[in-house]
């Protein structure tokens, strides 16, 4: 699988984050500190439509 991690996931260590594989028609997901524990996988249309919700979200005050 070719496991991606966002460009925002410096923070120094660039290790505190999730990846993600493409899948298709899946996508997975699985912590960046613990690589070879479980993974989480979800429908691609899933997916893309709770990253669109959380670019929506305001941040709480």
């Amino acid at each position: 699988m070719n496991w991606r991690k966002s460009t925002y996931s410096g923070g120094g260590q660039g290790d505190t984050c999730v990846e993600i594989a493409a899948l298709h028609p899946r996508i997975a997901i699985r912590d960046s500190k613990a690589p070879t524990r479980a993974t989480l996988s979800f429908p691609t249309a899933s997916f893309t439509a709770l990253i669109e919700h959380l670019k929506e979200r305001k941040p709480a005050p």
